[in-house]
C-alpha cells in the first residue's frame, strides 16, 4: 500500500488529520477575479463611445423634436451596433485619441449616410438634428473618455489592491512583459520581482527588477506572499522543470501564465490573452471572468431568491423541530475555504449532537451515533443545506460549484491529491458535478477524494449556464433517492 493511503487510513480510521503540520493555507485575495481591474476598465471603454454616440443622439433630437419617434430608435440600434466595442485608448497620447476617435465617426457616418441613401431613408430624418450630430457625436465621444481617464484611477482602487504578479524566467520575453508591466498604468497589477536559477550577469535585463529567488523557491513564495499571477516564461527546452513547477503551483490558487515560447499541458481555462499588450495563454485560471462572471452571479441571486421564498416556511418549521427535539443551537456553523483559498462560514441546520470545527473534524459515516433522529431525515433528503443559500446571497458560495470541505479535512488532502487547490479558483457550490457523479458522502479513501477533486476539475473547464441548469436538474432528482447521504 502507497505511504498516502497508509497515512490516510490511519487518519480515517481516527477520524482525524495526520499529526505532521499541514501546509500553510492558500493565500487570501479580495473578492475580485483575477484582472478584474484591468477588465473593469475594459468594459467602460467598451461601452463609453457607442453611449456617448447614441445619447448625443437622443439629446438632439429631445431638444429639436420633443420625442424619440421609432426612426430615430431604429438608428441608435444601429449606430450602437456600428460603433460597439468601443477602442482601447486609455494608455494613448491626447492627438492620438483625437485623431482615432475623428477618423472612426468619419467611417461610421460615412456608412450611415450611404446606407440612408441606398434605401431612400435620408429624407424621414431631420436635417437639423443630422447635422448637429455628426460634431456632437465625436465631442461627446471625447468627453467620455477623457472623463473615463480621469476616474480610472479611482476605479482602479475601489476594486481593492493590486493583484501581485512574479515573472519566472528573465529572458527577452518574460523582461519584456516585466518591463511593460512596471511602467503601465490602469492594469491594477503589481510586479514583486521574478524568479530565475541563472547567475545575475546571465539574466536580460539584470538590475531593472528584484530577484526574488531560484524558480525551485516559488511555489513557497507564492504561498507565504499573496501572490495572485505567475508568468512562466521558460523555453520549451525546459518542458519536463516546467512540469514539476506547475505541479508545485497546483497547491496553490494563483492564476498561472505561458509567455510564449510555449508547450502543450493540462489547461484549466486555458485561452489567449494579453497583459500590457503582451501575448500570454492561461493554464490554469477561473472560468468566471467578465461576462461570465455577470452572468453566474446573477443567475445566482435569481435562484437563490427564488429558493428562499419558496422554503422559507419549511426552513422555519425545521428550526422549531430542531430546537424542540434536541439540545443545541438551530444553525451550525462551520469554517470552510472559499474563492481564492479564503476562509468562510458556512451555514447548516444542525443534524448532529456535535458542532465540530477545529483541527480534527470527523465526517459523517453511515448510521453515526452522532446524527439525531431528525439529522438523519434532514441529512437524507439534504434539507440540512438550506441555509446555504443565504451564504449564497452573501457572495460567499454558488449554487453549483464544488462542494466546500471543512477547513482540516483541506489541509489534510491537499499534498496528498495533485491540483487540490484549484478547485477553490471558483465559489464552492451547494451542489456540484461531483455529487451528480456519484461522489456524494463520506470520502473514506483517498481514491474517493480523487475521484470528487476530478470531477470538480472537469467542471471547471466545462462550465457553462446550461451544464449548471442541469446540476440543479439532476440534484433534486437525487434527493429524493440517494442512499449517500447519511
Amino acid at each position: 500500500m502507497p505511504e498516502a493511503e497508509r497515512v490516510l487510513g490511519a487518519a480515517a480510521a481516527s477520524g482525524a488529520p495526520p499529526a505532521t503540520a499541514p501546509p500553510p493555507p492558500a493565500p487570501a485575495l479580495p473578492g475580485s477575479a483575477v484582472f478584474s481591474h484591468s477588465r473593469l476598465l475594459r468594459a467602460f471603454e467598451a461601452f463609453v463611445e457607442p453611449l456617448a454616440t447614441v445619447l448625443s443622439l437622443w439629446a438632439l433630437v429631445l431638444f429639436f423634436e420633443g420625442a424619440l419617434a421609432p426612426r430615430w430608435v431604429g438608428l441608435s440600434i444601429v449606430s450602437f451596433a456600428l460603433v460597439y466595442p468601443g477602442r482601447p485608448q486609455l494608455r494613448a497620447s491626447a492627438a492620438r485619441v483625437v485623431a482615432d476617435t475623428v477618423l472612426a465617426w468619419a467611417w461610421t457616418c460615412g456608412l450611415l449616410l450611404a446606407t440612408g441613401y441606398a434605401i431612400d431613408a435620408l429624407a424621414s430624418f431631420s436635417r437639423e438634428v443630422v447635422l448637429n450630430w455628426l460634431w456632437l457625436a465625436p465631442a461627446s465621444q471625447l468627453a467620455a473618455h477623457w472623463a473615463l481617464r480621469a476616474a480610472a484611477p479611482h476605479l482602479i482602487r475601489l476594486q481593492g489592491p493590486p493583484l501581485r504578479a512574479v515573472v519566472v524566467g528573465m529572458n527577452e520575453q518574460g523582461g519584456s512583459l516585466a518591463d511593460r508591466l512596471s511602467m503601465a498604468h490602469y492594469t491594477g497589477v503589481e510586479l514583486l520581482g521574478f524568479f530565475d536559477d541563472r547567475t545575475p550577469d546571465r539574466i536580460h535585463g539584470r538590475g531593472r527588477h528584484r530577484m526574488l529567488g531560484r524558480i525551485q523557491e516559488i511555489a513557497e513564495y507564492v504561498k507565504h506572499h499573496n501572490v495572485q499571477l505567475v508568468y512562466l516564461s521558460l523555453p520549451m527546452a525546459s518542458q519536463p522543470r516546467i512540469k514539476l513547477l506547475l505541479d508545485a503551483l497546483k497547491d496553490t490558487t494563483a492564476s498561472v501564465y505561458f509567455v510564449p515560447d510555449m508547450f502543450v499541458t493540462d489547461l484549466v481555462q486555458g485561452r489567449t490573452d494579453s497583459i500590457c499588450g503582451m501575448p500570454v495563454i492561461s493554464v490554469c485560471e477561473t472560468p468566471f471572468r467578465g461576462p461570465n462572471a455577470v452572468v453566474k452571479r446573477a443567475s445566482d441571486i435569481v435562484l437563490a431568491v427564488a429558493i428562499l421564498l419558496l422554503v422559507s416556511p419549511l426552513m422555519l418549521a425545521i428550526a422549531a423541530a430542531i430546537k424542540l427535539t434536541s439540545p443545541g443551537p438551530v444553525m451550525f456553523r462551520q469554517r470552510r475555504y472559499g474563492l481564492w483559498g479564503q476562509e468562510i462560514i458556512v451555514y447548516k441546520f444542525r443534524s448532529m449532537t456535535v458542532a465540530e470545527d477545529g483541527a480534527v473534524v470527523t465526517q459523517a459515516r453511515r448510521d453515526d451515533a452522532r446524527v439525531t433522529p431528525l439529522g438523519r431525515l434532514l441529512r437524507r433528503t439534504s434539507m440540512d443545506e438550506l441555509p446555504q443559500f443565504l451564504n449564497v446571497l452573501q457572495g460567499r458560495m454558488s449554487i453549483v460549484g464544488p462542494r466546500p470541505h471543512a477547513v482540516a479535512h483541506n489541509e489534510f488532502y491537499r499534498p496528498l491529491i495533485k491540483s487540490y487547490m484549484i478547485r477553490h479558483k471558483v465559489k464552492p457550490g451547494i451542489t456540484g458535478w461531483a455529487q451528480v457523479n456519484g461522489c456524494r458522502g463520506e470520502t473514506d479513501s483517498l481514491q474517493k477524494m480523487e475521484a470528487r477533486i476530478r470531477c470538480d476539475l472537469d467542471y471547471l473547464r466545462n462550465w457553462s449556464l446550461r451544464l449548471d441548469l442541469y446540476i440543479i436538474l439532476r440534484t433534486i432528482r437525487l434527493v429524493f433517492k440517494d442512499g449517500a447521504a447519511y
